[in-house]
């Protein structure tokens, strides 16, 4: 199959770009390049690129497609609650628009990267996909109403797939060091020092970067009748926080690294929740298996260990990044915006986006 990845420059979006090229799969990326061109640079002469914003994209993004894997949009709290028109517009709005082109243009397969935190605020218990959701915070609201544009148009040959990921784990060609064991990883190499925010006693439901990737192949793949219009968490398991903050002290202990443990006080967004990935496995014969321990490593032996500082730099943290790169464009371009979907602007500041019609 052709796929499009929107998003395919991002965290995920590149290991799933090296998936579907493993696979067999013809890929086209559809990305913003937010930034920059590096984290797709060695996949390059094996797929096509296409510079522009998924709330603004030109009909011909979707000449010869078979199916999307839609990943595009902002990507945590901190961004969406900076800017929730932004978000609203990028994670709502734009996944019914782009699911509603497909339908029309009768591409089948559409897998959409939705978000575990949508069970955040429910309580106590261990949640599957029939739950009653109530999401709470601009990133989650977004998504939730992106899953229902989904289930809307399901069906008459439209076989959309919502995967609600854990929060993720890995390496990534495009690295990030804003989720939560990949920041402790950071945290332990630059400061020698993790902070248990209340104590880390909050749950979360976590996944490594390739299993997420894994999961949007096999149902892209997977029979339509068994994915068509369907949800599925994916999850390699839960921990507390406290948990993963040992697991990363005690694997910097091999490195000859000494990390300390320190309370602290609760974030302003505390989320704590926990799922099952009982229906994809059920489903799809898949269960993430990647553990928190191996991703660890792999990161370590990815990362430099040795001399740590360049970790710190705001290319690693999307809302630092995101807030950089509008404080450099909004002094060199006058009122445009990051957030306009009518200006692209790469992480080299070199790029503009094409100029063509929206996609409805």
């Amino acid at each position: 199959m052709k796929i499009l990845v929107t998003g395919g420059g991002g965290y995920i979006g590149v290991v799933l770009c090296e998936r579907l090229l493993d696979a067999g799969h013809t890929v086209r990326v559809l990305d913003r390049l937010y930034w920059g061109r590096a984290p797709l640079a060695h996949l390059r002469e094996r797929i096509e690129l296409v510079q522009e914003d998924v709330r603004a994209i030109g009909p011909d993004v979707l000449d010869g497609i078979d199916g999307v894997a839609h990943l595009a949009g902002l990507s945590n709290d901190p961004t969406a609650e900076y800017n929730t028109e932004a978000n609203w517009q990028m994670n709502a709005d734009a996944t019914a628009h782009l699911a509603a082109a497909c339908k029309q243009r009768g591409i089948a397969r559409f897998s959409f990267g939705s978000s575990a935190s949508i069970y955040d605020g429910l309580g106590d218990g261990l949640f599957d996909e029939s739950a009653a959701v109530q999401p709470r915070g601009a990133y989650s609201r977004s998504k939730f109403a992106a899953e229902e544009s989904l289930r809307s148009l399901a069906g008459d040959g439209f076989h959309p797939v919502i995967l609600r990921q854990g929060t993720v784990y890995g390496y990534s060609p495009r690295m990030r060091l804003d989720l939560v064991v990949n920041t402790f990883i950071k945290d332990a190499l630059l400061r020698g020092t993790l902070f248990l925010h209340g104590g880390g006693w909050m749950w979360r439901p976590l996944v490594d970067v390739g299993d997420v990737a894994e999961a949007h192949l096999r149902c892209l793949e997977a029979d339509a009748g068994t994915v068509s219009g369907e949800t599925f968490n994916v999850v390699h398991g839960n921990f507390q926080i406290r948990q993963l903050a040992m697991l990363v002290s005690g694997s910097l202990s091999l490195h000859e690294r000494s990390v300390r443990l320190e309370d602290a006080p609760l974030p302003k967004i505390n989320r704590n929740y926990r799922c099952t990935n009982a229906k994809l496995t059920a489903a799809l014969g898949f269960t993430p298996h990647v553990t928190v321990l191996e991703s660890i490593e792999r990161m370590l032996a990815k990362l430099p260990v040795k001399d740590p500082a360049g970790l710190a730099h705001p290319r690693f943290y999307n809302i630092d990044w995101m807030t950089l790169l509008e404080d450099v464009v909004a002094t060199h371009a006058g009122e445009r915006s990051i957030w306009d979907a009518t200006t692209a602007a790469s992480a080299n500041g070199a790029a503009t986006q094409r100029s063509s019609a929206p996609i409805l």
